[in-house]
């Protein structure tokens, strides 16, 4: 697999990332070791080096997954985790107090068993904490060498240029994708300008732009939350699906492919994080990465996306408040 460079420090991804949240921390169940440890094996094995965790996940479990399951690679490979959730709690607030931050770098280091951690991202922004206060927190971790880059995580363009003025910021990760384009309109011209990577999560809006939702969700899955995904409005923004379906069958490509593809094709510092629990969706998403979109294809796509306006907010209100803005 091609290689992507994020920022201008050094730090080198593959074209593709893995998001690995949902091993053990989705829709009510997940995988267990032997066959997330296999998954994660195997996309190593087809060249993903990229590989995406945080504390709260679980919270602790999917850093203590990823960790053991790719220790034979460490040395291969680059690992992103995350800090700011209050008691690594998205439910419970925000805290990127310098004292926390340093805290929870060490619980994240023992629970990856590793002496660094690539890529350490602010979760979300702490509005009760001065930006310069954790970008100056990060910047001595890496001068001691438990970090290795910066990263933000749903930062506005106020923040991002605050921060990048006391530790260079090597990528911001946010949700971007046919699904939810808001990016386009600041946050990516900015991104250039400072020479800061992106990694969008969410590149198949949480599932949406494979085309394998068509009807209201189970009850134990967790995007039941996002008004988004409620029965009406899924109805509704499926003519989206329909629409990018009808493109990826003249392509002979998957929807999904052709999602990722399209976010591939935006920038070359453009690194998207797809998870999955399955084998064949796996190959499938980085089989995308071989996919050709032509100026034709890309104008084709925005061009007929653009025509639709989707519908329901992407988060419930509590998230939604801790969104940087």
């Amino acid at each position: 697999m091609q290689k992507r460079k994020l920022g201008n420090n050094g730090l080198e991804v593959s074209a593709l990332g893995f998001g690995c949240m949902g091993l053990n921390f989705l829709d009510g169940v997940g995988l267990d070791k032997k066959d997330a440890t296999a998954l994660l094996h195997h996309a190593v094995e087809r060249g993903v080096t990229f590989f995406d965790t945080a504390e709260a996940y679980g919270p602790y479990t999917n850093e203590e997954l990823v960790g053991e399951g790719l220790q034979p690679y460490r040395k291969d490979i680059v690992i992103a985790t995350k800090f700011g959730c209050k008691d690594a709690s998205p439910a419970a607030g925000l805290d990127s107090r310098p004292e926390t931050i340093r805290s929870v770098t060490e619980a994240s280091l023992r629970r990856l068993k590793t002496d660094y951690i690539d890529l350490l991202y602010q979760h979300r922004v702490d509005p009760n904490v001065p930006i310069e206060d954790v970008a100056g927190t990060v910047k001595d971790l890496i001068a001691e060498g438990k970090v290795k880059y910066f990263g933000l995580s749903e930062a506005s363009v106020k923040t991002i240029r605050k921060a990048h003025a006391i530790q260079p910021v090597s990528a911001l990760q946010s949700e971007y994708s046919l699904f939810w384009r808001e990016p386009e309109h600041a946050i990516i011209p900015t991104l250039e300008e400072l020479g800061i990577g992106f990694v969008p999560f969410s590149p198949l809006g949480k599932g949406f732009l494979t085309g394998a939702i068509n009807t209201k969700l189970e009850a134990v899955d967790r995007r039941n939350v996002l008004p988004r995904f409620t029965e009406e409005n899924i109805k509704a923004n499926l003519v989206l699906v329909d629409a990018l379906t009808e493109i990826a069958q003249q392509k002979n490509v998957t929807t999904g492919q052709l999602a990722l593809a399209w976010l591939l094709a935006q920038k070359p510092w453009i690194t998207p994080i797809p998870g999955t629990t399955k084998l064949p969706r796996l190959e499938e998403n980085i089989a995308s990465t071989n996919v050709i979109l032509t100026a034709e294809d890309l104008a084709k796509i925005d061009s007929i996306t653009s025509s639709i306006t989707l519908v329901g907010d992407r988060y419930p209100e509590f998230l939604e408040k801790q969104i940087d803005k």
